[in-house]
């Protein structure tokens, strides 16, 4: 699409140990256009916030990016010396974190770091980066902004701070917003209010946001499309409306089938059996084979298929096997 912001092509991130090469995220691909809003979803370990950090180029060491290709807005980017990388960080990338204290200095004022972070990226004045600063602040709903844009990060509270961060990252105009489990450590009622400000603001912006959670109601009520992931793989790619109402693959079912609004009536929440496998450890075949309800023969010995069709990643998808007449 003439209006990609990112695109990830076959993205393999290694980790070297000394027994073997573990394998976080393996050939994934999937595009973000402007203006759009990707949920990645899936377990702890699935591979969601390592394919963010091999993006914006926050992989810890010995971790790496062994395969694949990253373009952002038409440039490969995954090629780039650290120095250059880090350069676009900021002004092309954005990111939120899930802690909010991670993202910002105890020691600078509120304001400070907004500004900083204007003069280092954008080509504007120190009292014109102050006044945006300032702007930046009411625009995500800080009350009394040019008296707060002089607080330190203790002063506000945890929406609050998470609002700052949102500022943060917008404020030198990037293309790419990562947002890690950005809602995660607040209350529901503020959970809701960030979703809702980060979608408006990235829709005034036109900017593409890749966000990473295991919340399937916040990829419901934030996200245009939603990439499940599962052992470091693709498991199933597509519109939300489509993927919740009609979902392919048997782990996305399992995903849905587990959350309060499916298991209504019930007096247990459905789950899905076991556990991930650890990736030193993975079955042969699909990997959800093991916990996977409609596993055949063929998923314990064939990998599974590649999404040509652009949603699920699996042998014997859902829809398929509905349209088999009983």
């Amino acid at each position: 699409m003439s209006n990609t912001v990112l695109s990830i092509r076959n993205l393999v991130v290694d980790i070297p140990t000394r027994h073997a090469v573990l394998r976080p995220v393996d050939n994934v691909s999937y595009d973000i256009a402007a203006g759009e809003i990707l949920g990645v979803v899936g377990e702890s370990g699935a591979g969601k916030s390592m394919a963010g950090n091999a993006v914006i180029g926050l992989l810890n060491r010995p971790a790496h990016i062994s395969g694949g290709e990253i373009w952002l807005n038409g440039n490969r980017i995954d090629n780039l010396p650290r120095e250059k990388l880090r350069r676009l960080r900021g002004k092309d990338m954005g990111m939120v974190f899930q802690d909010p204290l991670t993202s910002l200095n105890p020691l600078l004022r509120i304001g400070d770091q907004l500004t900083e972070t204007m003069l280092t990226h954008l080509d504007i004045s120190r009292s014109e980066a102050e006044k945006r600063a300032v702007a930046a602040l009411e625009e995500v709903g800080i009350p009394a902004a040019a008296e707060r844009v002089n607080s330190y990060p203790h002063e506000f509270s945890g929406g609050m701070r998470q609002r700052v961060v949102i500022a943060l990252a917008l404020c030198a105009e990037p293309s790419l917003i990562i947002a890690d489990e950005p809602t995660t450590a607040l209350d529901v009622s503020v959970q809701a209010q960030i979703i809702a400000l980060l979608k408006r603001l990235c829709r005034q912006r036109g900017t593409a946001v890749m966000l990473i959670t295991h919340d399937m109601g916040v990829i419901a009520e934030a996200c245009d499309r939603v990439a499940v992931m599962y052992a470091g793989r693709l498991a199933e790619l597509g519109p939300v409306r489509e993927v919740i109402q009609n979902p392919r693959h048997p782990y996305t079912d399992g995903l849905m089938g587990s959350t309060p609004l499916a298991s209504k009536g019930q007096k247990r929440l459905r789950q899905i059996p076991g556990s991930m496998p650890r990736l030193g450890r993975l079955p042969a075949g699909c990997a959800f084979n093991p916990r996977c309800p409609k596993a055949q023969d063929a998923c314990r010995i064939d990998p599974p298929p590649t999404m040509e069709d652009g949603r699920a990643a699996c042998l014997y998808p859902i829809e398929i096997e509905k349209k088999v007449p009983a």
